[in-house]
């Protein structure tokens, strides 16, 4: 049996209508009504959206296309898809996505050479999930339990404030578990509002998501060149140009294996607004943490102790929000 036809069982449409393609590539500007099913959590500034009906039917078709291997250079692994979101509405979620989450613009200090550095990320972020240690209570998510014992933990244990992924990525969580073979427990999301957002050189190798992390990672929205370049090697061998992977929305890459261990990727600054007049993008990724260090590592640098914001459509930006 085919992984797509597998899905039929595994979800059950809510709707049978499929979703058509918008040929102007222009998306309504949903309300969101009181009567819409929403998720929410103390955790939540606000409801999040559960996604319509006819984004979570065409979702069903997942993956748009077979995913290609890429692993013939050393010590790299991974598995992209373009795209893995049907195109008839990768559009319109990257606008739902964008218009119902609330993100972050975190600042947060470091110290270099013995002198204190204050870092301002260079995008919009927000985070959910909590590590293998607890779970949320099925009957009450604002209750952590013991992974061990099933108990409540010490409301003490963690410093921040974990919080379950709301229905809009969870739905593309089971998804993507299914296609990847692989089990995650934190969803991460940026948002690029212009090309001058970015992410700098790193791997994803912290002891606390395990030996050969496998993570996720979906880019909806303007078109990004995403590099990557084998960590540091005596310079007499370091001769190679980065591999580029120019994702375009809907894309999904796949990392695996030894590809953190030893590989650097990035998301460097361009100018120009990308694809279609608009310049934002959205990332987002899924991987598994594996003890308490993760849960506090993510909350630090995607929530921090700044403020609340959202996309304001009548202005098309990101604004700071405010309660009432």
């Amino acid at each position: 049996m085919s992984k797509k036809r597998a899905l039929e069982s595994f979800f059950t449409p809510s709707s049978q209508k499929k979703a058509r393609p918008n040929p102007s590539n222009e998306v309504k500007d949903l309300t969101t009504t009181e009567e819409s099913p929403a998720s929410n959590h103390p955790t939540y500034p606000f409801p999040v959206p559960h996604l319509p009906a006819h984004i979570q039917d065409a979702l069903s078709e997942v993956p748009a296309s077979e995913g290609r291997e890429i692993d013939d250079q050393p010590d790299l692994d991974l598995l992209y898809f373009q795209p893995f979101i049907p195109p008839s509405i990768e559009r319109e979620l990257f606008e739902f996505l964008r218009r119902e989450l609330f993100f972050y613009r975190v600042k947060y200090k470091i110290k270099r050479g013995g002198f204190e550095t204050e870092i301002n990320t260079p995008r919009y972020t927000t985070v959910f999930g909590v590590d293998e240690t607890s779970f949320f209570s099925p009957s009450d998510s604002s209750i952590l339990l013991d992974a061990t014992t099933s108990k409540p933990i010490p409301s003490d244990l963690y410093t921040c404030q974990p919080r379950p992924l709301p229905q809009c990525l969870s739905h593309l969580l089971a998804l993507t578990t299914a296609f990847t073979s692989s089990t995650y427990n934190f969803c991460l999301v940026n948002y690029y509002a212009t090309g001058t957002d970015s992410i700098s050189y790193h791997s994803d190798d912290e002891r606390f998501l395990g030996p050969a992390p496998s993570i996720a990672s979906f880019s909806l929205g303007a078109r990004r060149d995403f590099l990557l370049k084998h960590k540091p090697v005596p310079p007499s061998h370091n001769t190679d140009k980065p591999l580029k992977l120019p994702l375009g929305s809907g894309d999904m890459v796949l990392m695996r294996g030894t590809t953190q261990a030893n590989w650097l990727h990035s998301i460097p600054k361009r100018s120009g607004k990308g694809i279609g007049g608009e310049g934002g993008r959205i990332n987002i990724t899924f991987r598994k943490a594996m003890v308490r260090g993760g849960t506090e590592n993510y909350y630090r640098y995607n929530v921090g102790e700044g403020g609340v914001w959202r996309w304001d459509g009548g202005v098309r930006e990101m604004r700071e929000w405010k309660k009432g």
